[in-house]
């Protein structure tokens, strides 16, 4: 996870759907430095909620755990973080 304690995905691929292992994280858009602005997403009760700045959907899946996403490229690591 990053220092601030969510996992953060980024959609390099432009791929239009991400499965992730949470359901609280940070989306990035893509890769630094063209990253759009980094926002806390909560899914609250749901299992699929788009990201409102890059339209990424993201697919809460409990197999996965908080530092793996399918595509597995999608999960970001900063700061030593796993990944």
């Amino acid at each position: 996870m990053s220092s601030s304690g969510y996992s953060i995905f980024r959609n390099d691929r432009g791929v239009p759907e991400i499965c992730i292992g949470v359901k609280e994280f940070k989306c990035i858009g893509v890769s630094p430095p063209h990253d759009h602005p980094h926002i806390y997403i909560n899914m609250g009760e749901v299992d699929t909620i788009a990201c409102p700045y890059c339209a990424t959907r993201f697919r809460f899946n409990r197999r996965l755990t908080p530092f793996e996403a399918d595509p597995s490229d999608c999960f970001f690591a900063v700061d030593g973080s796993q990944g």
